[in-house]
């Protein structure tokens, strides 16, 4: 898998933009035929994937061609060599931070993606203000991740592995919270979710991609990898399903309250991404399966909204909602898109969230029956601040003080259809998703 990798380099490098794109998708087809029926591969020592890093890695490629999609424009401007490299370089940090098996390695691997990131929302931001957005970022996951560094050092002294699968340790409150937080940062989670909404604004549309895309599910693998050696203490885990629950209901009403087209999308992603996490803490099997698929169908699903926002933002040149509104009279097919995305968003069928949300509710009742008050109110709100969306953004009146260019070009489609496709298709294939159980 590597050398692909290091071909997809080459290329990024020294050849044409589309050459590039549609080697990335080639690239998710080989690895997609190559690897479907392996349970677990080991690539090295240090090194391999079973089938939650299998579609992870699948999920990081098919976003990262997207996002070279979504960037035509400064691709149109001559500039976009020093974009491509940061591209490369997140796509292979992100690739190795789902293939190893190592817990360091995993560690090094996260931290460092971050990076990238950093630099594309610093370099390719829109506001002076992502300078705070990025200073955000960077201090919520340090101040999560030092702890868990620590801890790792900790575990490798008194178990003399760092493998997933050979941890063997005495744990303590310590030792769990120092490795469940950094991931609970990431995702993230209800109170500690101020720099997500900040990054999103600031950042370029593919840095939002990223983010929404696949950034986050890197918090959900790593809870994934912890808990095969946290199990002695789960009984604590009820702190963060309540905490989330609850978080899910708070961000959901707000959504509606807001008035920036990719704040509201970006606060959804954290009121999704609180059902995740009440269902990996749950740790049965229904909890697990529905988490891995919310984290498939949000990445293709938020990742969609931020480029749909994009549209708008490159037409508008404003991302308020009070601003972009009529958009159905200039630009009826792509209302179609924000149509289809914005039904997936609140988990219609027969998209992948609806059939995580279906798992990741009956583990939550199987939990605890009280938390269907909780599960009934999010799934509500997430219904309305959806409609909400399409609703004030597609219908209303024009605003007469901006000049607005109704043609769309056949990329943008391309765009939406490759974000939209996938997240309704496998649905059909669902039973791909539990050969790891």
């Amino acid at each position: 898998m590597m050398k692909y990798i290091m071909f997809l380099g080459f290329m990024i490098l020294f050849f044409d933009w589309w050459i590039t794109c549609f080697m990335l998708m080639l690239f998710i087809f080989l690895f997609l035929f190559n690897n479907v029926n392996i349970y677990y591969s080991c690539l090295s020592y240090g090194f391999g994937f079973d089938m939650i890093s299998y579609w992870m890695i699948v999920l990081t490629v098919w976003i990262i061609s997207l996002m070279i999609f979504s960037s035509y424009l400064i691709y149109c401007s001559g500039f976009y060599m020093p974009l491509m490299v940061v591209f490369y370089f997140l796509l292979m940090f992100l690739v190795l931070s789902f293939c190893c098996s190592n817990l360091f390695y995993f560690y090094l691997f996260f931290e460092s993606s971050m990076v990238p990131t950093i630099i594309l929302i610093f370099g390719w931001g829109y506001q002076p203000e992502r300078l705070s957005a990025g200073m955000y970022l960077i201090f919520y996951t340090l101040f999560a991740s030092f702890p868990m560094l620590l801890c790792i050092f900790y575990i490798n002294m008194k178990s003399f592995t760092l493998f997933y699968y050979l941890i063997v340790l005495d744990i303590n409150i310590y030792i769990y919270l120092s490795m469940i937080l950094s991931f609970l940062f990431s995702m993230p989670m209800f109170f500690v979710h101020f720099w997500l909404p900040s990054a999103h604004v600031e950042a370029p549309v593919s840095g939002s991609m990223i983010l929404a895309g696949v950034l986050l599910k890197l918090g959900g693998y790593g809870l994934y990898r912890v808990f095969l050696f946290l199990y002695s203490y789960i009984y604590y885990n009820y702190i963060w399903i309540v905490i989330s629950l609850y978080g899910s209901v708070v961000i959901g009403l707000l959504c509606l309250c807001q008035v920036d087209i990719k704040s509201l999308i970006a606060y959804s992603s954290v009121s999704h991404m609180g059902l995740v996490i009440g269902g990996l803490m749950t740790c049965n099997s229904l909890g697990l399966w529905g988490s891995l698929i919310m984290m498939l169908g949000h990445g293709l699903c938020s990742s969609g909204l931020f480029a749909l926002s994009n549209i708008v933002y490159e037409r508008t040149h404003s991302r308020s909602i009070m601003i972009n509104s009529g958009f159905l009279l200039i630009m009826p097919s792509m209302g179609l898109m924000w149509f289809l995305l914005s039904i997936s968003n609140m988990s219609s069928p027969p998209s992948l969230n609806l059939l995580g949300e279906i798992f990741l509710i009956n583990s939550l009742m199987s939990w605890n029956l009280f938390s269907i008050y909780f599960l009934g109110l999010s799934s509500f709100f997430s219904c309305c601040y959806s409609i909400y969306l399409y609703s004030v953004v597609q219908h209303g009146y024009m605003y007469s003080g901006l000049n607005y260019m109704s043609n769309s070009k056949v990329r943008e489609y391309m765009l939406i259809i490759y974000h939209w496709l996938p997240l309704n298709i496998l649905f059909l294939k669902s039973e791909i998703f539990t050969l790891w159980l």
